[in-house]
């Protein structure tokens, strides 16, 4: 990358856009709703069962210009959600600024492994053990989502709901190639820990995207 292109991404007036596209948010605590998705490449945290491995090279996506990014997006939708990838790899000022200037809401979906960045509505957080969150994503966060993969997960989740403010919703997930076996597990521990909810892939289950 020449390096005017890359000052422009390290400033966040240029990012690394994997896809962008219009649907039902499928997980969490607004799932259901329409939204408008940005995916930005990048991410260093790799999880192995991650299904959009290919959004990690921020090589293999072209460098857009935040603008055209904001000029997309409002056509679409009042909610944007980004996402990745890693998108706090990336400054994300400059793309909530002017997606604030357009009075749309900006939902960010984050491992947190990175300083936050940016003006948030709504920051979920979905921690990874491989790269912990960062303090600043841990005390904004409005909603943790912990993805189950085995019966391990269910101490960490506990370990990091401890690290978020009181107001944060929590949240379980079953990884989806794990869901016939982790599901009952999951329903069994909300059942003892009511503080806990149960998110589910529902867009997989709808077959969008």
């Amino acid at each position: 990358m020449k390096e005017e292109t890359q000052a422009l991404v390290n400033s966040g007036e240029l990012l690394p856009l994997m896809e962008e596209f219009y649907t039902i948010q499928g997980e969490g605590y607004h799932k259901g709703t329409a939204a408008y998705f940005i995916r930005i490449g990048g991410c260093d945290v790799g999880c192995h069962w991650c299904d959009v491995k290919e959004s990690w090279n921020a090589e293999l996506h072209p460098p857009t210009p935040t603008h055209k990014i904001v000029e997309n997006a409002k056509s679409y939708s009042d909610t944007i959600v980004v996402t990745g990838g890693e998108p706090l790899t990336w400054d994300m000022t400059a793309l909530t600024t002017q997606l604030k200037a357009e009075g749309l809401q900006t939902h960010i979906e984050t491992s947190g492994a990175y300083k936050l960045t940016g003006v948030w509505d709504w920051i979920c957080l979905s921690p990874k053990k491989l790269k912990l969150p960062t303090q600043s994503v841990y005390d904004n966060a409005d909603e943790l989502k912990v993805i189950v993969y085995n019966t391990s997960d269910f101490s960490f989740a506990e370990a990091q709901a401890a690290k978020v403010g009181k107001d944060c919703i929590l949240y379980l997930q079953p990884e989806w190639s794990k869901r016939d076996k982790m599901v009952p597990e999951i329903v069994d521990y909300v059942m003892k820990h009511p503080k806990w909810k149960i998110s589910l892939q529902t867009h997989k289950y709808l077959n969008i995207p």
